[in-house]
């Protein structure tokens, strides 16, 4: 997985959450020209920058204005190779019954909304480098845990788009494909686990539930990332690979 004569950069949304640092990390290692954004976290935007020689671009990709400023920098003179959709919210486990219509709308607004937001502006540069897109979105839209709704349906709605968009942009020779987290120790499970959300007997029972009876991390996302944008994936196309230990056998 080498992206060393790539022309152009990697934008990484989302890269300084757990899963999004983690591939800006990656995809420098393997050689490309990187750029990230940020909404709020300015000192970790700061300190990847120094880690990756990275370039961090502060954008709330729920305006549509921002997104498509955030695409127009980071392609720049050079252009765009790859978009990696790593951003989102941290969303709590409810029962659907919990969740009111308007907190669901927020949860759309905020991920399915901004993926869009993000890859619509991006397909022009994409189609020039015949590009790739992978959007980071949950395996929990192939197998369903419960309190999961709020999560798994905006993610829902964003691998439809990603299917959608891989049918349609592949004759200009544009790949989209999915990579579904199961359950990490970092990230977004960390988070639950430290809110009480997820207490010791519930990990429990998805410790059982996963076949390899351990949790992943935000590096296996970042590596199998990383795959599907490189030439080593260059026939795969419309696809959703679930790393989740085999949750969803």
């Amino acid at each position: 997985m080498d992206f060393s004569g790539r022309k152009g950069v990697a934008l990484v949304a989302g890269g300084t959450g757990a899963i999004g640092a983690a591939v800006v990390r990656t995809l420098a290692r393997y050689g490309s020209q990187v750029a990230f954004t940020y909404r709020s976290s300015a000192e970790a935007a700061r300190e990847l920058e120094r880690e990756c020689g990275a370039r961090a671009l502060r954008a709330d990709l729920g305006d549509e204005e921002a997104a498509a400023r955030a695409i127009r920098e980071a392609a720049g003179d050079g252009g765009l190779h790859t978009l990696v959709y790593a951003a989102g919210p941290h969303v709590p486990m409810r029962h659907l019954s919990a969740v009111p219509p308007s907190r669901y709308r927020e949860q759309l607004q905020a991920d399915a909304v901004a993926f869009y937001n993000l890859v619509h502006p991006a397909l022009t540069p994409l189609r020039e480098s015949e590009g790739s897109v992978v959007a980071v979105t949950t395996a929990a839209t192939q197998r369903y845990p419960v309190r999961d709704g709020l999560s798994s349906g905006a993610k829902g709605a964003v691998e439809a788009v990603a299917r959608a968009l891989a049918a349609e942009e592949g004759r200009y020779g544009v790949r989209v494909n999915c990579v579904g987290p199961g359950m990490l120790t970092d990230g977004m499970a960390a988070r639950l686990v430290a809110d009480g959300e997820l207490d010791d007997a519930a990990l429990a029972v998805t410790r059982r539930n996963i076949p390899l009876r351990r949790f992943g991390s935000a590096q296996d996302i970042a590596e199998a990332t990383a795959f599907l944008a490189s030439d080593l994936a260059g026939f795969i196309t419309g696809q959703h690979l679930a790393v989740d230990g085999g949750y969803t056998v």
